[in-house]
């Protein structure tokens, strides 16, 4: 049985996605880009998850909660971005988890199942990742999903006012 599922975060989420920001504000910080000022509001939240579901009907992004299968409790987001068509196939890795919830494997879990949609359903032919390279815990992740390394890009993302390197990992779909 799994642990956990994922499925697309409807408006009736807003106030648990809410609950998930500021619960993890300070740890999510030291990962993410930085956030709007009202980020952390309930208006905020559903106008995300309005655009998420928007850029979902443009092929362009796929956005999951991830939800604890014992009690449907919202633990973590997990999504597809950059989707890119044509000749690339492509689309990016993101996830965040409850930091309570790291260690338990839900992560990998959920990331299995946003790669076989990724591969199974949208036909992509490779998903890419960025992660700082001391975060040795998403890097242990995104290698049991079957992402391989390749590469360090410098000065990739601007997090807290800083351009910070990323790790960069990769998977290719194994029917292409």
């Amino acid at each position: 049985m799994s642990n956990v599922y994922i499925r697309p975060l409807t408006l009736s989420d807003a106030e648990e996605l809410l609950n998930l920001e500021k619960r993890n504000q300070a740890f999510f910080e030291n990962y993410s880009i930085t956030r709007p000022s009202n980020f952390f509001t309930i208006e905020a939240q559903k106008e995300l998850i309005e655009k998420w579901q928007q850029n979902t009907d443009k092929d362009m992004e796929y956005r999951f909660g991830i939800f604890r299968s014992n009690d449907d409790f919202l633990i973590g987001t997990i999504g597809l971005f950059q989707v890119m068509r044509g000749p690339r196939q492509c689309a990016i890795l993101g996830y965040s988890l409850d930091q309570e919830q790291n260690g338990k494997g839900y992560t990998t879990e959920a990331a299995k199942l946003v790669v076989n949609y990724a591969f199974d359903t949208l036909h992509l032919h490779r998903i890419e990742a960025g992660v700082m390279p001391h975060n040795i815990g998403s890097i242990r992740v995104l290698e049991k999903v079957g992402f391989h390394k390749e590469g360090i890009a410098k000065k990739n993302v601007e997090i807290n006012g800083h351009w910070e390197d990323h790790q960069m990992l990769a998977i290719i779909n194994p029917s292409h």
